[in-house]
């Protein structure tokens, strides 16, 4: 487990070094990611860095227990029971899997949990409602606009007729998105074709699989298991030339044709801020509104634009009506690869 200690100003820190003695937190915040991907650790590290400036804002220490289960819900538990053991002050719950267990494990005792990238907190019974949550849980959210991106699809290509959905069953951030891709298009008349797998190996096999049966252009929510497996996958695409349309910037990152949705750097610091009016005003969960977004940025990787036979140009022409941004990306690793 990373632990990181945010202190108020250097003088603090030096003053504690000179006499000898241990700088006491004056809070804990226990995070736990649920998998390492492009789009969660983006929260995470924005979450550390707005807690930082925080820290040095209102001359407090904040004290960051910093752990990635990596989807193994056993080591989810254990992380979550050292949180317990550890007294943190808040725990904080990235992605629906995690936040979850953090409300299974600590609802009766009323520790405060701050969840990040949770698609659909009242259909996960986390909250009773987005305005009123209710509970000892709040956050934020990166509830996925499904039709916007399904409209994407035809403004670049109107003839598309089939579409494949690809994402994981186990997945709940995927179950409304695939239901409202489902409704979409049914009443726009277009066939589509699901394929899910649980591993990266499934994953390809899927899209392996909806090459072969000729779709148009694949459609994946925010889901972390696909995420995971963009790198593995996105060039099956490409050799195919088909687009893949995602719920995320890091899946365009990663190499998919279309990320939209959510500014997850954004979501990270604001999700920072809920814990920060939790930590230093008090303010109590159950009352606190979850956070939600204008996910109307479209992300287009260009390699992929012009691996597939799309015009760039053409392709920003058509989205632009459609969205309140379009960006532009290269296929990478993670953001941090592209400032270097």
């Amino acid at each position: 487990m990373k632990k990181t200690f945010l202190t108020a100003t250097a003088a603090l820190m030096a003053t504690a070094m000179i006499s000898g003695s241990v700088m006491a937190a004056d809070y804990t915040v226990g995070i736990c990611n649920f998998v390492d991907d492009a789009s969660l650790n983006q929260i995470v590290a924005n979450i550390e860095s707005r807690l930082a400036e925080i820290s040095e804002e209102k001359g407090v220490e904040i004290e960051i227990a910093y752990d990635n289960c990596m989807a193994d819900a056993a080591v989810m538990d254990q992380i979550i029971t050292q949180f317990m053991a550890d007294k943190v002050d808040v725990m904080v719950g990235v992605a629906t899997p995690v936040a979850m267990a953090m409300q299974a494990k600590t609802e009766d005792e009323k520790i405060p949990v701050v969840f990040s990238a949770v698609s659909d907190p009242v259909g996960a019974q986390l909250v009773e409602s987005n305005e009123a949550p209710g509970s000892n849980l709040t956050g934020t959210s990166d509830y996925l606009d499904t039709a916007a991106i399904m409209n994407l699809i035809l403004a670049a290509n109107p003839d598309a007729k089939k579409i494949g959905l690809l994402y994981d069953l186990g997945q709940d951030s995927s179950t409304g998105a695939i239901e409202a891709a489902k409704a979409y298009c049914d009443e726009n008349g277009l066939e589509y074709v699901e394929k899910t797998g649980t591993t990266t190996d499934e994953v390809l096999m899927a899209a392996q699989s909806l090459v072969s049966e000729k779709v148009d252009a694949v459609f994946t929510p925010t889901d972390n298991t696909i995420m995971t497996a963009e790198l593995t996958i996105y060039e099956t695409f490409l050799e195919a030339n088909i687009p893949h349309y995602t719920g995320a910037d890091s899946f365009a990152l990663n190499g998919a044709f279309v990320g939209y949705g959510v500014d997850y750097a954004n979501l990270g610091v604001e999700t920072a801020n809920i814990i920060a009016e939790i930590l230093l005003e008090g303010a109590d969960p159950a009352a606190t509104p979850v956070k939600t977004f204008d996910n109307g940025i479209a992300t287009v990787n260009t390699e992929t634009c012009e691996a597939i036979g799309y015009d760039l140009a053409a392709v920003k022409e058509a989205f632009a009506p459609l969205c309140t941004q379009v960006n532009e990306i290269v296929t990478a690793e993670s953001f941090d690869d592209l400032a270097e």
